[in-house]
């Protein structure tokens, strides 16, 4: 990869799971970067000069050069282009990593209701009171379903080697761990596994901001 420096935009809270995918690929590819703080409270990420950088107003955003990307698993892939030789985020094997995308992309775009009722919020600032819905049970009973197929075996990692789809699915489950909700004892100890990587911890390690109680 060229000498150049990077920057990831992402939300001044660091709560975004979608953030913390792209910081944990930047720190496992160890890239050097900036990372850049967005005010989404007040709306920075819809300001002109952001918008025109990001053209979806979305965090994170990968600057590299004078090229910005947008999408945590778009950012993933780039990264894996532009830095061959550096650590892998991805499957080797071409029907592992199709079955990787499919995961990521699962899990961004279903489960909708379990991010609602267990936002990511609560991983870093305590837990929620209310019980799960219907609708957020089934959900979970589907997540449960497709971890376990995943990880048959008692694998430790999802297809072999760690790849970040491994830290995308440990963000969802913790979701339920954090919140103190029942979780298979193998997931959860799966959760923690990855939750000791470096470059997890150097997220959590970041200093946050409690939310003000309404």
């Amino acid at each position: 990869m060229e000498s150049a420096k990077l920057k990831l935009y992402v939300g001044a809270d660091f709560v975004s799971a979608f953030a913390m995918s792209a910081f944990v690929a930047l720190k496992e590819k160890q890239l050097p970067f900036e990372l850049v703080t967005l005010d989404l409270k007040s709306r920075e990420n819809y300001q002109a000069d952001y918008r025109d950088l990001s053209l979806t107003c979305k965090i994170p955003t990968l600057i590299h050069q004078d090229f910005a990307l947008s999408e945590s698993s778009a950012i993933t892939e780039y990264l894996e282009e532009i830095a061959p030789g550096h650590n892998k985020l991805l499957p080797q094997d071409i029907k592992q990593r199709a079955r990787a995308r499919q995961l990521q992309a699962w899990l961004r775009s279903d489960l909708l209701v379990i991010r609602k009722e267990r936002p990511a919020d609560l991983i870093y600032f305590g837990k929620k009171d209310t019980p799960l819905s219907d609708d957020a049970l089934a959900a979970v009973d589907r997540l449960f379903f497709v971890a376990d197929r995943l990880l048959e075996g008692g694998a430790e990692h999802l297809f072999g080697d760690w790849s970040i789809a491994d830290t995308d699915l440990a963000i969802m489950l913790n979701r339920l761990v954090a919140n103190g909700d029942q979780v298979p004892s193998r997931l959860a100890a799966y959760v923690r596994r990855q939750w000791d990587r470096d470059s997890v911890r150097a997220w959590m390690d970041i200093e946050r901001a409690a939310p003000a109680i309404q």
